[in-house]
């Protein structure tokens, strides 16, 4: 599968370059993210840009990386989602466990709060 990884200090962004997450895809991007997360990244965003529809197993594949992310004090949030995808999202009341923002930029200035937050804490 074809996808790019940005690597920042705090978060990385994963960009599926496809139409549609199926259960191939969401696979190999399940495994991305158990590996991103064991090596220490507990912030992961995933920038939808591209992709137009996703099924049942992208679906659950976002609610891993979500858990994930969660149990490591970090967060999991979805960029440029479109409508459809958004719309599947709110039909099955998924909505409500996923942080989407509109922009990369947002989702930085959320990742760095949350960090912040962390540190003056004295988490990780």
């Amino acid at each position: 599968m074809r996808y790019t990884i940005d690597k920042h200090e705090r978060y990385v962004v994963i960009e599926p370059l496809r139409e549609l997450i199926d259960g191939e895809a969401a696979n190999f991007l399940k495994g991305e993210f158990m590996l991103r997360n064991t090596a220490g990244q507990r912030n992961i965003v995933l920038d939808l840009n591209q992709v137009q529809r996703i099924t049942e197993e992208g679906l659950r594949m976002g609610l891993l990386a979500h858990r994930l992310c969660k149990a490591a004090g970090g967060l999991f949030i979805i960029v440029h989602i479109n409508k459809e995808v958004e719309e599947l999202l709110k039909v099955l009341h998924l909505d409500k466990h996923f942080t989407i923002l509109p922009s990369l930029s947002d989702a930085e200035d959320m990742i760095f709060g949350n960090e912040l937050h962390r540190d003056l804490l004295g988490g990780e």
